[in-house]
């Protein structure tokens, strides 16, 4: 089993996260050496494995609690194992598949686990797996159904890559497809059909000329949006086709609900049959929460909204403020060139020790 120095340099840390394999489903060994390098440098914790989790938490009776959540697993490795670095000093940069997204993160939390034994907040460490593919094999959804106690807290930290920056809240995501009928025919007598594919000229030209919200949140900026983002129809090359579908993806601001927003879609495309392929809530800000509000002190003040949707929503809907916080330049995960400043995972850590210290 390969072994973690937990309290090394979490750069260091981070360098022996990725070169441990952990593709989504084959997460095992990373969460064996995780499991057992926090059993052995963390004494203090209570831990606990599920499945390819592994969760750890103090019990120190302190009057609040921090959830720091990372995943183990990453996208399939795509010649870019094993790790490397290049520059040094302030300008050194770690380069790896999951530098970004999310081993620096899980670096910085596991750091923590055995650097500080009394912390001024109790914390628990959720490491899981299966983050990178579908929702319904998502660790944490598993660890939430059956082990919910495990996730209740005042604050939760994801460590997803945010460029060293607090992203709050996020947005919520839904996706649905329009489906257009029409009549079979010889293309040579067209005119003896109905063309499907035509009739979702409307649509488009609807989704041409809306307008998406922009909605300010306790002083952030949330921009919505709504995108054609597939269209399949067509039978044959001298067939006119009866069927086509329209594929959209609604982005909405976390004031909103998924109900709401599908409603609203409803409205958009009245008059069109409309199926709701998937839909996950935002999460807001809570920014004004007691340990936010210290967190975001420790971070330096700097505070972003989250464009997109992450596993912040899940803490949102057990009532908790939730916000994205890891190193890392979001817009790298999951391409061949994944990297990392290590002054990025370095800040994160010390900003996270500044709010957890005694």
């Amino acid at each position: 089993m390969p072994s973690l120095d937990l309290r090394s340099d979490p750069v260091d840390l981070t360098h022996a996260l990725v070169d441990i394999a952990s593709v989504s489903g084959a997460e095992a060994e990373l969460a064996d050496a995780v499991e057992a390098a926090l059993r052995a440098q963390a004494p203090h914790l209570e831990v606990v494995r599920h499945g390819d989790a592994v969760l750890a938490r103090t019990s120190l009776g302190r009057p609040s609690r921090v959830v720091l959540a990372g995943h183990l697993d990453t996208v399939p490795v795509n010649d870019n194992l094993p790790a490397h670095r290049t520059g040094s000093g302030d300008d050194e940069v770690l380069h790896g598949l999951g530098s970004v997204d999310m081993k620096g993160g899980d670096a910085a939390f596991l750091h923590l686990a055995a650097a500080l034994p009394e912390p001024r907040h109790d914390v628990t460490f959720v490491f899981y797996d299966c983050e990178e593919v579908d929702a319904a094999r998502n660790g944490l959804g598993r660890v939430e159904r059956e082990l919910p106690e495990w996730l209740r807290g005042d604050l939760a930290i994801v460590g997803e890559p945010s460029n060293a920056v607090i992203e709050a809240g996020c947005q919520g995501t839904l996706r649905a497809e329009l489906r257009a009928d029409g009549a079979r025919a010889h293309t040579a007598r067209a005119w003896m059909g109905v063309n499907a594919i035509h009739a979702l000229g409307e649509p488009l030209r609807r989704l041409a000329e809306y307008r998406p919200r922009t909605v300010d949140i306790d002083g952030l900026t949330y921009r919505e949006g709504l995108q054609a983002v597939r269209v399949e129809g067509g039978v044959a090359g001298n067939v006119v086709p009866d069927e086509a579908v329209l594929a959209v993806n609604h982005r909405f601001a976390p004031d909103t609900t998924a109900e709401r927003a599908e409603a609203h879609l409803r409205e958009v495309f009245e008059g069109y049959a409309l199926t709701v392929v998937d839909r996950s809530p935002g999460a807001l800000p809570g920014l004004s929460a007691p340990a936010a509000a210290e967190l975001v002190e420790a971070a330096g003040g700097r505070v972003a909204p989250k464009l997109g949707w992450t596993d912040v929503a899940r803490f949102a809907a057990l009532g908790m403020p939730a916000v994205n916080f890891g190193p890392g330049d979001p817009t790298l995960a999951h391409t061949r060139g994944e990297h990392v400043a290590a002054s990025e995972i370095r800040r994160v850590t010390e900003a996270l020790l500044s709010l957890l210290r005694s």
